[in-house]
């Protein structure tokens, strides 16, 4: 769906998270000027490719500890859960065949130790005084909170101007249904923004690893903003979809560039649209959805009988009521509920063209 940092990294970043004693321990590496290669785990794949140094018993991690052994020139291995310290001034042996694109000689070993081993790495440069994370997967900087909080605003904003944009697009869909002259296009624009909010959400949550506590107030911004696309998305997809299309998502568009989202032919061929600009029959789903209470069973039975949203929206409160499951009472509601749509979407038609 995303370009999504790769799952392995991720977790490495939260364990990473600025305020955790992992973190703290880094930090003071890069304070007192030294650099530093730490393996986060153990096991016999690590133990293979090391010499040198000297073993560790029932050594608790500590930050403080982890500065202090990094003054030396070897790698220090922690458990897989950074609770012990199992090795110090260890001398790391990777397959040196592993092809690697970094230049600084702990960089170089790094990456190929996450590679050979599969455990992730911390790497202190020295002279630059940076820290790199290297997994299997890739490498990610470590970056201050401060640098990537902008980032991370900026971002945010993106993601509710995207959110603004997409509630429009859903009113405009809602209009064009209630007067008959919905199109392909019109849906293939819902699913396309509601895509693009994906996007933009997993690189917000990307960037709030990096934040630690800092990004709390972020990720509920980014939340909010998220709230219902799911749901949109896929009732969208059903009342347009090609009939062996409907199970289909979001994540169907994964294969498809940002670039390639924006272009509605692409997006449309996916779900089996038809000419982005034909009138098209929605079933109805989305309206439902806003009926409260309405069981699903309800739903599928009513358009089931109708078939599509223009007759059902048209039927008297006696025809809604023979629908199993409807009622007297139900059918009232779904009445007036549809000729409320139908004024709101008049007073939106009369504010569009004032």
């Amino acid at each position: 769906m995303a370009t999504h940092m790769p799952p392995s990294l991720l977790a490495v970043l939260r364990r990473l998270a600025p305020g955790t004693e992992l973190r703290n321990g880094i930090e003071r590496i890069i304070q007192h000027g030294s650099g530093a290669l730490v393996v986060l785990g153990g096991g016999a794949a690590v133990e293979d490719l090391c010499t040198g140094g000297f073993l560790l018993r029932d050594t608790r991690f500590s930050e403080q500890r982890l500065a202090e052994l990094a003054k030396m020139d070897g790698a220090i291995v922690l458990d897989d859960g950074a609770e012990r310290i199992l090795r110090a001034n260890v001398h790391l042996i990777p397959d040196a065949s592993i092809a690697t694109n970094e230049t600084g000689t702990r960089h170089r070993t790094a990456e190929r130790m996450a590679i050979q081993t599969g455990k992730p790495l911390v790497s202190v440069s020295e002279g630059r005084k940076i820290a790199v994370v290297f997994t299997a997967e890739g490498r990610q900087e470590l970056e201050s909170p401060v640098t990537v909080l902008p980032r991370a605003n900026q971002m945010v904003q993106n993601l509710d101007r995207s959110r603004r944009r997409l509630d429009l697009a859903e009113e405009l869909l809602t209009r064009q249904e209630l007067e008959g002259n919905a199109t392909f296009r019109s849906a293939a624009s819902i699913i396309q923004r509601s895509e693009i909010i994906h996007r933009l959400g997993s690189e917000v949550d990307d960037l709030t690893v990096a934040l630690g506590d800092e990004g709390t107030l972020i990720r509920f911004q980014a939340a909010d903003l998220l709230q219902g696309v799911d749901e949109l998305s896929r009732l969208v997809i059903t009342d347009y979809a090609a009939p062996r299309r409907r199970n289909r998502t979001l994540d169907d568009l994964s294969d498809l560039s940002m670039g390639e989202v924006h272009d509605p032919e692409l997006v449309a061929a996916v779900f089996g649209f038809k000419d982005l600009d034909v009138i098209a029959n929605p079933k109805g789903y989305r309206v439902l959805g806003g009926v409260p209470g309405l069981p699903a069973s309800v739903k599928d039975g009513l358009v089931s009988h109708f078939k599509n949203l223009s007759r059902m929206m048209a039927a008297s409160a006696e025809r809604l009521a023979r629908v199993e499951g409807v009622g007297r009472s139900r059918a009232q509601q779904l009445r007036s509920y549809f000729e409320q749509l139908q004024q709101d979407a008049g007073l939106l038609l009369q504010n569009h063209r004032g």
